[in-house]
């Protein structure tokens, strides 16, 4: 293995690495699975950052429109 496997191997590793750590944060935050999406983190990337950003979106936009029909 050369020298520069080597490293594209630890830059590969770092960033999945830190997308399962921001994934698992996020979601506990919000009240998603995070040991679900930090696992799913470390699988690939950007796929799965990528879909929870958009799952996410979808979630908060319907828990805005829920709070606007409690208002009348």
């Amino acid at each position: 293995m050369s020298s520069f496997e080597k490293l594209a191997l630890m830059v590969c590793g770092v960033i999945l690495l830190s997308q399962s750590i921001y994934l698992f944060v996020d979601a506990r935050k919000n009240g998603f699975n995070q040991w679900m999406w930090g696992i799913i983190g470390l699988i690939q990337a950007p796929i799965p950052l990528i879909f929870y950003l958009i799952v996410k979106k979808i979630k908060k936009k319907e828990e805005d429109e829920l709070y606007d029909y409690r208002d009348y």
